[in-house]
């Protein structure tokens, strides 16, 4: 089958460079899209961050995409109408294709991911010169409220089955900021949602930071966890293993993990330089 797309919004060649491009993938996010928009917009604006929002949308039957057109006619919004539902994995990086901001960043449209995190993990990027800075839910100071045992066992366990991937204590994270260049050429081959764990292997960041935060269930709608998720991910992590141990050597990277107190203090330095 074949699918076309589409982009919407002001072609980014007309406006000054951004300093951030958040790529939002979305599938029937109608309900709480502009809530989310207006929260990301004045979450930068509050720290006199240029922001570019790419929103991906795979022909939402809710009519996601046309929420997103009117969204765009009055902020630096693009968006990417793909005909066909093709996965998360593809969305984002089709979504850090358009970004033309030195840094992108992805987050999930329903809340769970907070747009109030964003600056500080722009901040911790610049000061510690990260390539990859993950919002993380298993470092000091993130936490899970809510989840019942067994999602959060399932969740720990498909974390640790990464760790001789990547020192990230949550590779699954879908909260993250990379450097564009960093994204260039590589080719994701998973569909699903842990596209961060694939950019850690594929593209390898040599500079990884990892700052915690509270991870909310999504308020309206269903999970998108599912079994066919978790056995793509069991494929995912065999390819990946492949990849890894029949290549050639890579060079070492650094792993810092943030504390709390430590992003606030990077994020009240950042804020001198850049007052709201």
């Amino acid at each position: 089958m074949i699918y076309s797309t589409r982009v919407s919004g002001e072609p980014a060649g007309h406006l000054n460079q951004p300093d951030l491009t958040m790529v939002v993938p979305t599938y029937n996010e109608r309900d709480r899209l502009a809530e989310l928009v207006s929260a990301v917009f004045a979450s930068c604006g509050s720290y006199g961050i240029g922001l570019e929002l790419v929103i991906v949308d795979d022909n939402s039957p809710d009519g996601t995409g046309i929420v997103a057109d009117d969204l765009a006619r009055t902020r630096r919004i693009r968006v990417i109408h793909r005909s066909g539902k093709l996965g998360l994995g593809t969305a984002v990086m089709a979504g850090f294709e358009a970004a033309s901001a030195p840094i992108v960043g992805v987050m999930d449209a329903d809340f769970s991911h907070p747009p109030t995190l964003i600056p500080g993990l722009l901040a911790t990027l610049r000061k510690t010169n990260a390539d990859l800075v993950v919002a993380s839910r298993y470092v000091p100071g993130g936490s899970t409220p809510g989840w019942p045992f067994k999602r959060r066992a399932l969740s720990r366990a498909a974390c640790a089955l990464a760790r001789p991937l990547s020192p990230i204590r949550d590779a699954a994270s879908g909260f993250f900021l990379i450097r564009n260049d960093v994204t260039r050429g590589v080719t994701i081959k998973a569909g699903g949602f842990k596209i961060c764990l694939e950019m850690v292997v594929r593209a390898w960041p040599r500079r990884l930071v990892e700052v915690p935060y509270r991870f909310d269930d999504r308020e309206l709608g269903e999970s998108k966890m599912s079994p066919r998720e978790a056995f793509g991910y069991l494929v995912q992590l065999r390819d990946l293993y492949w990849l890894r141990w029949s290549g050639t050597a890579r060079p070492r990277r650094e792993y810092q993990c943030l504390t709390v107190a430590g992003l606030d203090h990077l994020l009240r330095q950042d804020r001198e330089f850049r007052p709201a």
